[in-house]
């Protein structure tokens, strides 16, 4: 049962990061990545928040399937490792390399602070 959890959980947070995709080149243009940066962002806040939430020296708020289903399968469709790789690719192929560098560096740094303030968050509402 736990692998449907999972597919049901991909299905998920594909479509989410899809919408989220196309909201943000309409909102911001398609000249930067930046709703693949929100959603990698985002998706580490929410891992580091469930994470914190699943510890095994606190009360585990999410267990079992439920956590697969989140971690695993909604926040592994929804989080976009493999398209942030290929548009930062794609700038630097196209000569933005000061674009693909910032991409890298925002992605990095960004979605540390995002996973450690979810750990935060989730320590803070698992005590």
């Amino acid at each position: 049962m736990g692998y449907l959890w999972v597919a049901l959980g991909g299905a998920l947070g594909s479509v989410a990061r899809y919408a989220c995709a196309a909201l943000g080149v309409r909102l911001l243009g398609a000249t930067f990545p930046w709703s693949t940066l929100f959603v990698n962002v985002s998706g580490s806040f929410a891992i580091g928040l469930l994470a914190a939430l699943t510890t095994a020296d606190a009360k585990p708020l999410v267990i079992g399937d439920s956590r697969a289903f989140l971690m695993i399968g909604v926040l592994g469709g929804f989080t976009t490792f493999s398209s942030f790789s290929l548009e930062t690719l794609n700038l630097a192929r196209g000569g933005q390399w000061g674009a693909a560098g910032a991409n890298v560096a925002g992605s990095v740094v960004l979605c540390l602070v995002g996973v450690w303030l979810g750990h935060l968050a989730g320590g803070a509402l698992n005590r």
